[in-house]
């Protein structure tokens, strides 16, 4: 039997995939030299290899045309795509899924940058699914945020976030606002890791930490930790649209960031926000995006100092955050992601110690909450867009 080993376009490997029987198709250069070792060895490729080596060049062309049909359809005018190509090749088979019971792998675009832009796990134990989906939920706010900025996530959600002058004293701020919640958590920097931040994070159980760089000194106070996965990831944005599958189909959105700044925000109120207040809330609000709906962030003093996250009313969302706040909400300011309804959720901040609030707008109820608001003495910025996570 004659075998030959051919590259070239795609007709040319999709012709070749097709023959497998009698036809060896190499696609990937990392498959040369076991190709050339079995050759030797055994005088040919067995069928195996050649079915398998037929499977990855359907792959490659698959992807190639996906990618191709993308560009042009991405290209036709204003409005989102009219076809969207998904082609994933394995990373590596993952322990388990979300649970123990749901097999797992992690996957790379093809023919893209890999995973987080290219991340590079530097020491640790294997990540897991969870610590994958944790660990760029942490970083994509860090990102959004200030240099030096720290957030701590917990099962998708910030439990908190800082942006102080270095990140060391981020951390500490960050862990005060729910160190119950910390514990076995995410952190994530903007920035590079330091000694400082390392020697900050020793005594404190944590699955990941994720930053664009790190200090020599910081990898070494790490390597005596081996089970603590130390990722390195560029300090950029990585997606360009925002898929989710359903069954039979996938919903397509653009990419949500928090691109508004204080020119963009109204102030409601009869009171302008302190300037100490408008620092608080511009950085509350971009918290705010990063936390599940139904949501509310209190910050004070540049750190988040209560979150309640992801409840199915606003006004639970406020009560877990004053409640995690405690005495920390006095001065306080507090985001929501979205309109009051009522001004129930307002009420609790301000009975809680909150002196300002940022929110969209746009609720027949906001007049109400305006007035309530004003009973208070609380300044009030409307943005005019939300920021729903579902």
């Amino acid at each position: 039997m004659i075998e030959n080993i051919d590259i070239g376009g795609p007709a040319m490997m999709r012709a070749a995939a097709k023959n497998f029987e009698s036809v060896g198709v190499v696609v990937s250069p990392e498959r040369y030299e076991a190709i050339i070792d079995e050759i030797a060895s055994e005088g040919g490729l067995t069928r195996a290899t050649r079915f398998a080596l037929a499977t990855e060049a359907f792959a490659h062309t698959a992807a190639y045309d996906a990618a191709v049909a993308s560009w042009f359809a991405g290209r036709e005018d204003d409005a989102l795509p009219t076809f969207v190509g998904l082609a994933y090749e394995k990373v590596t088979d993952l322990r388990y899924g979300e649970n123990p019971h749901q097999r797992g792998a992690l996957y790379r675009e093809a023919a893209g940058p890999g995973v987080l832009a290219s991340a590079e796990v530097l020491q640790g134990k294997e990540m897991s699914f969870n610590n994958w989906l944790d660990t760029w939920a942490a970083y994509d706010l860090a990102i959004a945020l200030p240099e030096h900025a720290c957030v701590i996530v917990k099962h998708n959600n910030p439990c908190g976030a800082a942006v102080r002058g270095t990140c060391a004293a981020s951390y500490a701020a960050a862990f005060e606002c729910d160190s119950v919640s910390a514990f076995g958590g995410i952190v994530a920097f903007h920035g590079v890791c330091d000694t400082a931040a390392a020697d900050a994070m020793q005594d404190v159980f944590t699955e990941v930490v994720v930053a664009p760089a790190y200090a020599d000194d910081a990898l070494e106070a790490f390597a005596v930790r081996p089970n603590l996965r130390v990722v390195r990831a560029p300090l950029e944005q990585m997606l360009s649209l925002d898929v989710r599958t359903i069954p039979g189909g996938a919903l397509i959105q653009d990419v949500d960031v928090p691109g508004e700044s204080r020119s963009d925000f109204q102030v409601a109120s009869s009171r302008e926000p302190t300037a100490e207040e408008w620092e608080d809330l511009s950085l509350a609000w971009t918290i705010a995006w990063r936390v599940k709906s139904n949501t509310i962030v209190f910050v004070r003093d540049g750190a988040t100092v209560g979150v309640g996250a992801g409840q199915m009313s606003r006004v639970d969302a406020s009560w877990i955050a004053s409640r995690k706040a405690g005495d920390r909400a006095k001065g306080a300011v507090l985001a929501s992601d979205a309109f009051f309804p009522f001004p129930d959720a307002l009420e609790v901040a301000a009975e809680a110690g909150c002196t300002a609030v940022i929110h969209p707008g746009g609720s027949k109820g906001d007049e109400e909450v305006l007035e309530t608001a004003e009973a208070h003495g609380m300044a009030v910025v409307l943005t005019g867009i939300r920021h729903f996570r579902h």
